[in-house]
């Protein structure tokens, strides 16, 4: 079934709006130790390596993987956690930096298991928010663009693992989606 793909965040309007948030991260942290950045992969891969580079002060990157998508475009019931981190956090300024805050559920996940590494502090950056489907207790204190439906894809968020590679972000519907 051929996909179609309606522009929704153009490349320009997500370099503006990663310039601000990293401002916005700078000014948030008051400490000269360097702040943990950790990349949900694989989707927030680009947004990652964009707001890092925007952030003014030292860090310290680290990866994790989390699952929960497959090839639908709703939510499956499981988690998978395949790659865990390579540093310590605790005592430290930790940022998980994701693509997509949705439901809540796998960023609710990610949450419990890092509080129980004791960090001073754990906060969330999200490209998008699509605050109107949460189900879990997760807030988002860095976000780049509110979203209240519709399906996206581009600048690493994916669908079946296609898609991701676009830099802007386009909402993704089919024939049969009118």
């Amino acid at each position: 079934m051929p996909h179609k793909l309606t522009p929704f965040i153009t490349p320009e309007q997500i370099a503006e709006r990663v310039e601000i948030m990293g401002r916005e991260i700078t000014a948030s942290y008051d400490s000269d130790e360097p702040l943990v950045c950790i990349c949900v992969l694989k989707g927030a891969f680009l947004f990652f390596a964009d707001i890092i580079r925007k952030i003014d002060r030292a860090i310290e990157i680290d990866f994790v993987r989390l699952a929960s998508y497959g090839t639908a475009t709703s939510r499956t019931e499981d988690i998978v956690f395949s790659k865990d981190l390579e540093i310590s956090i605790e005592g430290k300024d930790v940022l998980v930096v994701e693509d997509i805050v949705d439901t809540g559920h796998s960023m609710d996940f990610l949450l419990h298991v890092l509080r129980r590494r004791k960090p001073k502090s754990l906060k969330i950056c999200a490209l998008i928010d699509k605050h109107e489907r949460r189900a879990m207790d997760v807030t988002v204190d860095f976000a780049g663009f509110k979203l209240n439906e519709g399906f996206i894809v581009g600048y690493g968020l994916d669908y079946a693992e296609r898609y991701r590679e676009l830099g802007g972000i386009y909402e993704l519907s089919t024939d049969t989606d009118s």
